[in-house]
């Protein structure tokens, strides 16, 4: 916890978040973490699995609001990625430490969410979180993490991890150097993002953590605001994100509650900016923002005979009174709306990442987090195999 220097935090990912538990103050946090619903991997098991270690601590606010950001552009990058012209299953997961908030016992270290594939969960937790003084153990959450979260074991998997934050590495009771390789050992790449001086960074282990881990060394200034860029097809993705919208037919128990979630995080891309708000639309688009643990259009996409085996009560009240085939029908005209809209939004993405792109061009000021990120996704993507397809 250095106020001294940047604002740092980490944005590492990927998994859920769940319930009231990341509000900071004064109060004790719940230390249990989220079960969360995860997509069924795809064929060849091929996964993309990102883990945002974020330090919580003071000094961390500035890069809690980069990585709320960043979130969307991260996401939207990860989607470009290809195994055997296959798109891979994408799983983030979200830890946060160095806060005291959390228990000393535990190194104050806390699980937000385990990987998984539930986008919105993640938004909601990640705006959740709250700074409060702290410790931060870099070797501790980093052993953690490795130890308790569900790694693919498939040779195609590509795996990362991201810790950001300010102080030295090689604080706390775990050895710093073992925690790397202990991720190694399991092929996982360690990435580190220091919130500062690139000289300080490395005086602080940093360099030499990202180095063991394979992965890369950032700095970065966590005090500077993102640059949202304003693009003339800007307007046009946010109409076709109402559509996709009015397409959603929630079920079952939590079926109503998590559509709203989905609207609230629409709500805080835009609290942050518009262009950010259609970042998120554009990520609403892609084969990775799946809802069908409460969607039923994605449901039945997953399996075509979820609706013969519904249970009444599971359906949402302007289906109930109807039958299983007018049900499938209505069923089957939203689902061929929210594809067709999804095409023309994709046509659209591909405009504005070219305008953008061309923007970034006159600019040097380029260092926040999600740039980091990005950069090493594509460099440990072309290790792996993968191709990127924009």
């Amino acid at each position: 916890m250095k106020k001294t220097l940047c604002t740092g935090l980490l944005f590492c990912t990927a998994s859920l978040l769940f319930a009231r538990c990341a509000l900071r103050g004064n109060n004790p946090q719940e230390k249990e973490p989220v079960m969360a619903y995860t997509a069924t991997p795809a064929a060849d098991n091929t996964r993309v699995q990102v883990a945002l270690l974020l330090d919580t601590s003071n000094s961390m606010d500035g890069l809690i609001e980069q990585a709320k950001s960043r979130l969307w552009n991260i996401v939207n990058t990860l989607t470009t990625l290809k195994y055997n012209g296959q798109t891979p299953v994408i799983e983030i997961s979200l830890y946060e430490y160095g806060n005291d908030g959390l228990a000393q016992k535990d190194n104050y270290i806390r699980q937000v969410t385990p990987m998984t594939t539930d986008l919105d969960l993640i938004s909601e937790k990640l705006f959740a979180l709250r700074t409060n003084g702290g410790q931060e153990y870099c070797g501790a959450v980093i052993s953690e993490a490795t130890g308790k979260l569900t790694w693919g074991k498939g040779q195609a998997d590509m795996k990362l991890m991201y810790i950001a934050g300010n102080e030295p590495f090689n604080q706390g009771g775990v050895n710093y150097k073992e925690a790397v390789s202990g991720a190694l050992a399991k092929n996982i790449y360690v990435n580190t993002i220091y919130c500062g001086s690139g000289l300080e960074g490395i005086e602080g282990f940093w360099k030499d953590g990202a180095e063991r881990g394979q992965g890369k060394y950032f700095t970065i200034d966590s005090d500077v605001k993102v640059r949202f860029i304003e693009t003339p097809y800007d307007k046009q993705i946010s109409d076709c994100n109402e559509r996709i919208n009015s397409t959603y037919i929630a079920y079952g128990a939590v079926g109503r509650q998590k559509q709203m979630n989905q609207l609230q995080q629409d709500a805080n891309a835009k609290q942050l900016s518009t262009a950010n708000a259609v970042e998120r639309s554009v990520s609403k688009s892609k084969k990775i923002y799946k809802n069908d643990s409460w969607d039923l259009v994605d449901r039945v996409k997953a399996d075509s005979t979820a609706v013969s085996a519904m249970r009444t009560e599971e359906l949402p009240a302007e289906l109930k009174g109807k039958t299983k085939s007018e049900i499938k029908i209505i069923i089957a005209q939203k689902s061929q709306e929210r594809d067709s809209t999804q095409k023309q939004m994709a046509v659209l993405a591909k405009k504005r990442q070219a305008y953008i792109d061309e923007e970034m061009k006159k600019t040097k000021n380029n260092d926040d987090i999600g740039e980091a990120i990005k950069t090493s996704i594509y460099t440990v993507a072309k290790v792996k195999g993968y191709t990127v397809e924009q």
